[in-house]
Parts: C-alpha cells; sequence; structure tokens
C-alpha cells in the first residue's frame, strides 16, 4: 500500500480521497519539518501547503517519492529541478484559488480607491468626514496586470466590466492579448498604468521586480496591489516611492517575512511604518482562501493524479 501524508491543512475530501483509493494517507497538517523528514523514506506521495517546503534534502529523504503536490499556487518552496532530476512529479492547483485571489485583489483596490476601511474607523472614532473621504472610480482607469497565468487573467476578466483598459504583460507569454487585454511591456505599465497588479511567482527573476528603479519609472502615481509574493515587492522601496508621492496607494495581501514572530527589529519598524500608513492596506495573505478554494484546490490536485472524487 502506498502512503501519503498532507503536510498541511487540507480539505477533507482529499485525505478521504486517497483513503478511498488504496492508499495509506496521513492527514498531519501540524507535522513539523524533523517529524516529516523522519516519515520521508517511506512515502511515495507528499502534499504541502505553505508551512513546509521540498527542498534538497527533503527530496533526497524521500527516496521512493514520485510526487509532490502544493495546494495552491506557487512552487517558490520546492526545488522542482531537483525534483526532475529524481523523476519526481511536481503539480500545484493554482486553478483553484485563483478566482479567490483575483476577487481579493479588486475587493482591495476598491476599498481603497474609495477609502472604505479608512472612513469606517473615523465614524468609530466619532467622525463623519465626506469630502475627505470622497472617492475615485475605477471605470475609466487603465489596470497594468503584471503576470498572466491563472490569477492575472482571473482579475483581468473581472475588471473586464467597469469600463476600463486592461495592460498585461508576461515575460513567458504571447499571444494572449484580444479584445479586453492589450499585451504589453513593463516600460508601457510604468508609463501609463493607474492601477498595477502583481501575480507572478516568486523567483530569482521576479525577487525584488518592484524595486527602487521600477517605482522610480512609474508616471501615473498608480495604486499598487500585490497578492502573489512578499518577495516581489521591496517594501522599503515601496514606503520610499508612497513619501515621495510616485505611488498613490497599496494593497499587499503578503509580506517579505509572514512570521511575525521572527521579525527582526528593522523588519518590525518597517512593518509598523506599513500598517500605520494611511495609504497602506494590509491583508494576512488570504487572497486565496475562501471556502470555495479550500475545496477547490484539493480537487485539482487529485484531478491531476488522475483519481476520481
Amino acid at each position: 500500500m502506498k502512503k501519503i501524508v498532507i503536510a498541511g491543512k487540507a480539505h477533507p475530501v482529499l485525505h478521504e480521497t486517497f483513503l478511498k483509493n488504496g492508499f495509506e494517507s496521513i492527514y498531519a497538517p501540524s507535522i513539523s519539518r524533523d517529524e516529516l523528514l523522519e516519515l520521508l523514506p517511506g512515502l511515495s506521495g507528499l502534499v504541502l501547503a505553505t508551512r513546509i517546503g521540498a527542498d534538497k534534502e527533503m527530496i533526497e529523504k524521500g527516496s521512493s517519492l514520485e510526487w509532490i503536490a502544493r495546494l495552491g499556487s506557487g512552487m517558490d518552496h520546492i526545488d522542482t529541478s531537483f525534483a526532475a532530476s529524481k523523476n519526481i512529479r511536481c503539480i500545484s492547483s493554482p486553478e483553484g484559488n485563483c478566482r479567490a485571489v483575483a476577487e481579493h485583489a479588486l475587493g482591495m483596490l476598491l476599498s481603497m480607491m474609495n477609502n472604505i476601511c479608512r472612513a469606517s474607523r473615523q465614524i468609530g472614532g466619532g467622525q463623519w468626514l465626506r469630502d475627505e473621504n470622497r472617492g475615485v472610480e475605477l471605470s475609466g482607469k487603465t489596470i497594468g496586470i503584471i503576470g498572466y497565468g491563472h490569477t492575472g487573467s482571473a482579475f483581468a476578466g473581472l475588471l473586464s466590466s467597469f469600463g476600463v483598459e486592461i495592460l498585461a504583460y508576461d515575460k513567458y507569454k504571447f499571444g494572449f492579448g484580444d479584445s479586453k487585454v492589450r499585451e504589453a511591456s513593463l516600460e508601457q505599465i510604468g508609463r501609463y498604468a493607474d492601477v498595477i497588479s502583481f501575480h507572478v511567482p516568486l523567483t530569482d527573476e521576479t525577487a525584488g521586480m518592484a524595486g527602487a528603479s521600477f517605482f522610480d519609472s512609474l508616471l501615473r502615481n498608480p495604486w499598487i496591489i500585490n497578492t502573489s509574493r512578499g518577495g516581489v515587492v521591496n517594501e522599503d522601496a515601496l514606503l520610499q516611492a508612497l513619501d515621495k508621492g510616485k505611488v498613490r496607494g497599496a494593497c499587499l495581501d503578503v509580506l517579505e517575512n509572514e512570521d511575525l514572530s521572527s521579525l527582526t527589529a528593522v523588519q518590525r519598524s518597517r512593518l509598523e511604518r506599513l500598517s500605520g500608513h494611511p495609504a497602506v492596506m494590509l491583508t494576512p495573505h488570504i487572497a486565496g482562501y475562501t471556502d470555495e478554494s479550500f475545496y477547490k484546490v484539493s480537487f485539482f490536485i487529485l484531478q491531476k493524479l488522475g483519481l476520481a472524487v
């Protein structure tokens, strides 16, 4: 009997379907890295979320591994190249949470453009400020989407009914433009976009891509949205851009360091500046985390493994 460990929180359908198909499935959402290393030599499959990655040491230990599955999108914490060298298949399920991420990005943007969260806090504090909270309509704006995979295209789909112009850039994708989306370069997005949203994986190429030079190149003082990975946006450079007026506001669902208990003094100071900034909105990496996506990311993993739910 083949053994599988689910090393992250997952919908019950995942564990139950593995059992129904004759696997020995161990559901261990709180397992530690050391505990997982002990189990790895006997595993044929491994399911990961975000808490634990699969580096070379872990893959070497998994001498019987046939596949590694990532619940959701992003393979940045799995050494996919080394896994491939060991003939280990790596899969993910971005189809399962792309709609959730797109809706969250849109919700953050609309809330910020219309000062909804700020106004709500002010009323709680006894202030009724109308002129100070005059909003800005999304209609007529130009939206730049960087990364046009599952989430980028889902975001474009939601935006298409708002009467906006959509520019999209993807280094590895071409020919996707249509009547609603125009393919563009990074330079064009920096020049024309009123809103710029990042939907890229974290790689050596994308780490810090939104840095000082990127922000200095922006011409329309756009709102910035990042629902991808925290390392894509350099937080110090973003704060400087906000202070200089190069960026009008920022919606961040991800941070460079999301383990708040491990923040250095410098990181803690930076987080305090971000969370206290009137033009910054933060959420705790929940863009792709809805009731529906919780099920769908497991469903698509099972589908890719050829298992019927």
